[in-house]
């Protein structure tokens, strides 16, 4: 690669150095804070030699370059004034819709496995007690009920420590108020029917269990009362003073006003998507169907979720989420599509693959690396994702249970009244999708680009072919849960486009080295390193998701660049309580960057794993 003309075309497609407010690195990606994100180039940018694929995240333009990140870097400075990282301040502040949906998001992402696990226990519950296997009054039937209703009915503890996390106030003070919202004196208080009063003041009755809104109204509050009382209390008295008044302040407050206010919200949200749905019927089906692709890109999907969560709590379904099992069978249909038409036989195979993929509810590698790049199958996607939540919408599909997955393991979710109407509605829009992309054609990929794209995916920092591999098994660096990629929350992973591996959600602050050889890169924020074995596999650790940001805080790295290492030679460790406490997801991905000079990367290992042992196979 030629890190400088990459560098000076890069510069040139986001709109040249007056455009750049700041522009950093992690161990992959270039990370832009730009004046205007439309004026960038994306298409000619990913066309760049060196380039891989481009991502926004918030109000930030990444650019993917793999393993020649840091030179790439160096290149852009050596070509431009900017001199050094950080070195300029985004003048730059979120709007207030951008705000609203970064807390959402920031809010909901970590407390997804628990609501997706204890979902998909509702789930099973249903089938069995629908198949006659349980019955409801059966005590198995209660404890699993239990396991799988606890998660949802204390809701706003799980939304407290998640909100206490994103507003940086304490996190264990904010479950402490939520506790309180929910304790069985105040719920049974409520329904005596009696009029209640505080201090003279009337308290309206509302049902915390299971609420969104009004827990994270009263967080959102809580964060600016316990900043203030720290600032004025004595730092002996800190300790005691600051959560006990933090305490009796937000609670009162909470009980009086912010509940009843954050009811009334949620209510109000809930009706009118609901009469929505009343009065424009199929039109409003067709409309998110055909729209909720565009709505994932934007990341405004999470604005919903306080509505699907309050319209489950309340009516006991949601006809939200429907639609965007319609979207994600148009994005997999589109996929197919191109699959049956392509005659470039590796973008076939990986057009099928994704097409797999977004059936099981995994959409990105299928819209970004496919449909999008296509276009034209894009459109069809869209065009099958309305079909479907048209008619999803006109008989009346109703979703249960929040299963986390919208895609064929999340079917459970539909187990109701209108189950078997679900059932048949799946194939509509993979049907349409595909039809129409067969129908519309488009530009193929040419069959000499058939390298490049394995190049791409590959994401190798040496030309494919370069370097000799031999087959070889990848230990865990982690002690931990060992996760597909696809849960990741950032589709530069999930979506393999860094490469095939695993990730692990850690359960030790400690990284070991997963194979003996050389580290080829220690990032200076000490949050990645990269190592290459002795038979050649090229492996990035990435600890945690944006971790670039805490500039090296909670991190020791215990080895540098060129140093030989042995398997399971300590190589960082970093304090997980913090990091976590800053509001960082601490899933590791261990990614072959290789992967182009395997014919298989499986993985051996689910569930817990100890450090050291086996995870991958390479062959």
């Amino acid at each position: 690669m030629d890190y400088q003309k990459t560098a000076k075309d890069i510069l040139e497609l986001v709109g040249g150095e007056a455009n750049i407010q700041n522009v950093i690195h992690c161990m992959t990606r270039l990370r832009f804070n730009l004046k205007d994100n439309q004026i960038v180039d994306r298409k000619k940018i990913e066309k760049v030699p060196g380039v891989m694929g481009t991502n926004i995240s918030g109000d930030q333009f990444q650019i993917i370059i793999g393993n020649d990140v840091p030179k790439v870097y160096q290149a852009i400075l050596d070509n431009s004034s900017i001199k050094t990282e950080g070195n300029q301040k985004s003048g730059k502040s979120k709007n207030a819709i951008s705000a609203i949906f970064d807390v959402i998001s920031g809010t909901f992402t970590p407390i997804l496995p628990a609501i997706a696990g204890a979902g998909m226990i509702k789930g099973l519950l249903a089938i069995a007690a629908s198949m006659g296997w349980l019955t409801a009054e059966s005590q198995v039937y209660v404890i699993l009920n239990a396991i799988g209703d606890g998660a949802f009915y204390f809701l706003p503890i799980l939304l407290a420590v998640s909100a206490a996390r994103k507003f940086g106030s304490n996190v264990y003070v904010a479950a402490a108020i939520a506790a309180a919202l929910l304790h069985p004196t105040i719920t049974t208080l409520f329904s005596s029917g009696e009029k209640v009063a505080f201090l003279g003041l009337p308290v309206t009755a509302v049902t915390y269990a299971s609420s969104v809104i009004p827990i994270l109204l009263a967080i959102w509050l809580a964060s600016y009362v316990e900043n203030w009382i720290d600032r004025i209390i004595p730092s002996m008295f800190k300790l005691i003073l600051v959560p006990t008044l933090t305490m009796l302040i937000i609670v009162p407050v909470t009980l009086i006003a912010v509940g009843p206010l954050g009811t009334i919200i949620g209510n109000m949200l809930s009706v009118g998507v609901g009469a929505l749905f009343d009065n424009a019927g199929i039109l409003a089906g067709a409309i998110l169907g055909g729209t909720w692709s565009l709505i994932i890109m934007t990341g405004m999907h999470y604005a919903f979720l306080p509505v699907v969560m309050n319209n489950l709590t309340t009516k006991g379904y949601d006809v939200i989420l429907p639609s965007m099992f319609m979207a994600n069978m148009g994005q997999a249909g589109a996929a197919f599509g191109v699959a049956l038409r392509s005659k470039n036989k590796t973008f076939k195979s990986l057009a099928m693959t994704t097409s797999i993929t977004a059936v099981m509810g995994v959409t990105e590698p299928a819209m970004y690396g496919v449909n999008m790049r296509m276009k034209k199958p894009f459109i069809a996607a869209l065009i099958g994702g309305a079909v479907g939540g048209a008619y999803y919408s006109a008989v009346g599909v109703k979703y249960y249970i929040l299963g986390g997955n919208v895609g064929l393991p999340g079917i459970a979710s539909f187990i109701g009244d209108t189950f078997l109407l679900a059932v048949l509605g799946l194939p509509i829009p993979f049907i349409v999708a595909a039809v129409v992309t067969y129908i519309l054609s488009f530009t193929d990929v040419e069959n000499e680009e058939e390298e490049e794209v394995v190049e791409e995916a590959a994401v190798a920092n040496k030309e494919v072919g370069a370097t000799v591999v031999t087959a070889e098994t990848i230990y865990s660096p982690l002690k931990g849960e060992v996760k597909s990629l696809s849960e990741v929350n950032d589709a530069t992973f999930s979506s393999e486009v860094m490469g095939k591996g695993i990730s692990i959600l850690p359960i030790e602050g400690e990284v070991v080295a997963p194979v003996s050889g050389t580290i080829t890169t220690v990032f200076k924020t000490k949050h990645a390193i990269g190592i290459t074995s002795e038979n050649g596999a090229e492996i990035l650790i990435h600890v945690g998701i944006d971790t670039v940001r805490l500039d090296g805080e909670h991190f020791t790295a215990h080895v540098k660049d060129g140093d030989i290492v042995k398997v399971g030679d300590p190589l960082l460790s970093f304090d997980m309580a913090a990091i976590t406490a800053a509001g960082y997801d601490l899933i590791t991905p261990i990614i072959v960057t290789n992967t182009g000079n395997y014919q298989t990367i499986k993985p051996l290992k689910d569930g817990l794993v100890n450090s050291k042992e086996a995870v991958l196979t390479l062959s």
